[in-house]
Formats: C-alpha cells, sequence, structure tokens
C-alpha cells in the first residue's frame, strides 16, 4: 500500500495585533421558530481571556459555534481575525475549538495520540498520511497540556480530567491564536477544574486568546480578564469586578438568582422554579 507523506510544518500566520480576534456586530440567530441570539455585538481583542456567562438556552453555545463558523446568522456581521468564518481557509488552523459533547465513541479502542492527531487532519489534507512533522506536533500538544506520559493509553482508560486535556491537546496540535471551549469542565471534578482553569490561564499568558462557556462564575472570574453575559441578547460585557454587579446576574438569570461576595470572589446561588425540577 502506498503512503503519501506531506510536509506539515505550520509557517506562522502573520496577524496584525490590532485586528480582533472575534468581531461580531447585531447578531441575530433562530434556531427553528426559536430566536437564539438577538442583536449581539461584542469584539474580543486578540490575547484576551474572556468567559462567556448565562443560564441554560442564553445562547451561548450558539455563538461559539457562530464564532467557529458552523452556524451562519440570519443577520449580523460576524469576522475572525478580520475574515468571516467561512471563508477563513488556511486561516482556519488559527482557530482551535473544544466542544461541549465529543464525538468519540469511548468503546472505540482509540489511543490518546490518535485523538490529539485528529486535529491536524485539516492541515494534512485529502488521502494524505502523517509524517514526522505531524507526530511531532502531536508530542508538543500532549506535553503542553501536561500528559505526554499518555500518549500510547486508550483514551476509554482515563478519567474525565485526562481526557480534557486529550480534546484540549487535539484543539492545539495546529498551534491556534484563538482557543474556544464550551464547558470544559463539565463532568470534571473539582481538583480537575482548578487544574484545568490554570491551565488555561498558562496558554492565555504565552499569547492566546481563549473564550471559554462556563456556569461556574465564582470559580471562572479568579481566572479571566473579561466575562460577556448573556441571555439571548448581550446583557454586559467587561472586567469581571466591573460587570458583575446582582443586577446584571438578575437580568441574566432572572429575579431567582441571589448574588453575594467572599473577599474578591463572586458567587451564584440559582433557586430553580419547582416546574424546571
Amino acid at each position: 500500500m502506498l503512503r503519501i507523506f506531506r510536509r506539515a510544518t505550520l509557517e506562522p500566520l502573520e496577524i496584525p495585533p490590532d485586528v480582533p480576534a472575534v468581531e461580531m456586530r447585531d447578531v441575530y440567530v433562530t434556531l427553528g421558530s426559536q430566536p437564539v441570539l438577538q442583536g449581539v455585538s461584542l469584539t474580543i481583542p486578540q490575547g484576551s481571556f474572556w468567559a462567556l456567562l448565562g443560564p441554560n438556552g442564553a445562547g451561548k453555545t450558539t455563538l461559539l459555534r457562530v464564532i467557529v463558523g458552523l452556524i451562519k446568522p440570519d443577520r449580523g456581521v460576524v469576522r475572525v481575525f478580520g475574515r468571516p468564518p467561512q471563508a477563513l481557509g488556511p486561516w482556519r488552523r488559527a482557530l482551535g475549538y473544544v466542544p461541549q459533547h465529543q464525538r468519540v465513541d469511548l468503546q472505540f479502542p482509540i489511543r490518546v495520540k490518535d485523538v490529539v492527531m485528529m486535529g491536524r487532519y485539516g492541515v494534512l489534507g485529502l488521502f494524505r498520511w502523517p509524517g514526522p512533522e505531524d507526530w511531532r506536533a502531536v508530542d508538543e500538544a500532549l506535553e503542553r497540556v501536561g500528559i505526554p506520559h499518555l500518549r500510547d493509553r486508550p483514551l476509554r482508560a482515563l478519567s474525565g480530567g485526562e481526557r480534557q486535556r486529550v480534546f484540549l491537546a487535539r484543539a492545539l496540535v495546529t498551534q491556534p491564536k484563538l482557543l474556544l471551549l464550551d464547558e470544559p469542565t463539565a463532568g470534571v471534578d473539582v481538583a480537575a477544574t482548578q487544574s484545568l482553569y490554570e491551565l488555561l490561564r498558562d496558554l492565555h499568558k504565552s499569547g492566546m486568546t481563549v473564550v471559554l462557556v462556563s456556569h461556574d462564575v465564582g470559580v471562572v472570574t479568579q481566572f479571566v480578564d473579561s466575562v460577556a453575559c448573556l441571555n439571548r441578547r448581550l446583557v454586559a460585557h467587561g472586567r469581571p469586578e466591573v460587570v458583575l454587579t446582582a443586577d446584571t446576574l438578575s437580568d441574566m438569570y432572572g429575579c431567582e438568582a441571589v448574588f453575594f461576595h467572599h473577599a474578591a470572589t463572586p458567587h451564584l446561588v440559582v433557586r430553580r422554579h419547582p416546574s424546571e425540577e
């Protein structure tokens, strides 16, 4: 069988620093007959660390999918590094995405290194086999997320926190400039959650733009430098200590939200209505 190898060394992407990582202007999205995003305008500068906060059904996942280009808005303008998401071309590798629901069958005997290699397929192109440069990129990504020792382990043998690092390595294997994560700590224990947020902070410090969806208001605001509060429309955005007020959280979560401070850390308690149980 003939194997075709392709040199996959990635040339650095020259992105002017004054071009926003993400720019959205008056974006509307309707899924079915349900309005999901209504007039959202948001600019995310390069090198920033953002959290998207809001209740279930607020449109947070949809907003990420709009940025990635998986959903095209009904109205409005979206730019990623100055280009429409559907027209990024080779610049698409500048965008890393970790969805909440991973399409990986844990019963399938796939190894960690092979999962991470999936992130290189867009660079390889059709009918190309991974070459030495691609496997070197896999090892570098695993090293970056702190799990090089798990390289040959079956994915199903890992803990929830370890699997999240594998999926993060898959998103990092093309050396992206912008990293999007949808609820990266869902199903992960407290210790692994703290460790993952610290890893994301380190990636941000290295110059990467990071945007994540989270419900962990009290935890995530210790790490990010900006928040966007969403409930179909953009309720507020800016620095956490300025934006996260009782009024803002009430607008996001409704009158059932109770907001309080303990030292500098904000906390939120939402009492569910019986009909929502």
